[in-house]
């Protein structure tokens, strides 16, 4: 237990600044708009899928979900099961993607190197259910451009706000929120948005947390919300020493789910499966 909660405080070390995740999280408000209004039913995404402990994936197909590859990488022991729509769902196994390696990122030191390993992170694995999920239909992913459009992000990991930050002792799981953020570049495997204050900030701005890693980020497309990528990690520059999750001015990189289609669609024919249709 002791070596478990020490792997989980590294992770969240990193996800807090360069930050990738122990898994982003749920949702860090702006300082100016009461939390009551961010916070949501637990209802409002049924294909959020709940990892142990904390972080986050999405059901895109019956028997299978997406989520980040640090996600699943920090346990002791293979997940076993996962909650999705309140209920436990056993996990057959979880596929990682060949290129993923995660950096162990140090306490302190500049974090332009650890920046720089991070870009050629290749975030992202897919949890193959032991029986479909038959009460739940399965998030379409988007497949449009993504860059300047607006994205909803769902979440239970920790908050703060975008002035004091996020509390380095902060809960990795509480309240589902939702808050919505405007996509500044996409490239490659990368969507990144940035935290904005004032009169550039949505009114209901927010980012990722720790403890959220994994979790979906959508976009609108006709009328209907799409999986668009999934909450990845947050860059810090400076020293590694001083970084502080959640301020205004981060920027969050997800991973970028039209990139990884071709992988995606590989491994469920592999398995006799495919994405339903858009």
């Amino acid at each position: 237990m002791t070596r478990r909660l020490a792997r989980i405080g590294r992770l969240t070390a990193m996800a807090a600044v360069l930050a990738l995740p122990s898994a982003a999280g749920a949702i860090v408000i702006r300082h100016d708009v009461p939390d009551a209004r961010y916070r949501v039913p637990d209802d409002l995404f049924p294909p959020l899928v709940d990892l142990p402990v904390e972080g986050h994936g999405v059901l895109i197909a019956p028997r299978w979900a997406v989520t980040a590859g640090h996600a699943v990488s920090w346990q002791d022991e293979p997940i076993k099961q996962v909650t999705i729509a309140g209920r436990p769902r056993a996990v057959a196994r979880v596929i990682r993607h060949p290129d993923f390696a995660l950096p162990q990122v140090p306490d302190r030191g500049p974090s332009g190197p650890w920046v720089a390993r991070f870009l050629q992170l290749r975030d992202i694995a897919l949890i193959e259910l032991a029986e479909p999920v038959r009460d739940v239909k399965p998030a379409p992913l988007y497949q449009g451009p993504e860059q300047g459009q607006v994205a909803e992000i769902i979440g239970k990991g920790a908050t703060g706000d975008g002035l004091a930050g996020q509390a380095s002792d902060a809960p990795h799981r509480t309240a589902l929120r939702r808050a919505f953020n405007r996509i500044e570049t996409a490239d490659g495997p990368w969507l990144t948005y940035r935290f904005d204050s004032g009169a550039k900030a949505l009114p209901l701005e927010g980012v990722m947390g720790n403890g959220d890693s994994g979790g979906p980020v959508l976009i609108q497309d006709h009328g209907a919300w799409k999986l668009a990528a999934v909450a990845s990690w947050k860059r810090w520059d400076g020293d590694l020493a001083e970084l502080k999750s959640g301020l205004y001015g981060l920027v969050s990189y997800q991973t970028r789910l039209s990139w990884y289609r071709p992988w995606i669609e590989q491994v469920l024919a592999a398995a006799g499966d495919r994405l339903p249709d858009d």
